[in-house]
């Protein structure tokens, strides 16, 4: 079953919006497999940002990471951000995994 993907104007999009193409391209094949399977890998680590513990990160490439929230009942992925490695080890510094 495939979910429902769902950018965040402010952040993922805008930032999606001003890749070169050869990264735009890299990063929606990797969106497309997320819809099918948003727990790429397996059970994937949830990480403790904000106060919530239900947020999953994802390394695209080399360059990039996505934050995002998986939610089941309308089986749909809200990508809330996406970074450059450096920008979200700058943002986020050392991440928790929610254990």
């Amino acid at each position: 079953m495939t979910y429902h993907l769902l950018l965040n104007k402010k952040k993922a999009l805008r930032f999606y919006e001003n890749l070169p193409e050869k990264s735009k391209k890299i990063l929606t094949e990797k969106l497309q497999e997320l819809s099918i399977d948003p727990y790429p890998g397996g059970n994937k680590e949830r990480l403790c940002i904000r106060g919530r513990k239900d947020y999953l990160r994802m390394h695209i490439s080399r360059s990039l990471t996505l934050f995002y929230t998986i939610h089941e009942k309308d089986k749909s992925v809200h990508i809330l951000e996406i970074l450059t490695i450096e920008q979200a080890h700058k943002k986020y510094g050392t991440l928790h995994r929610d254990e």
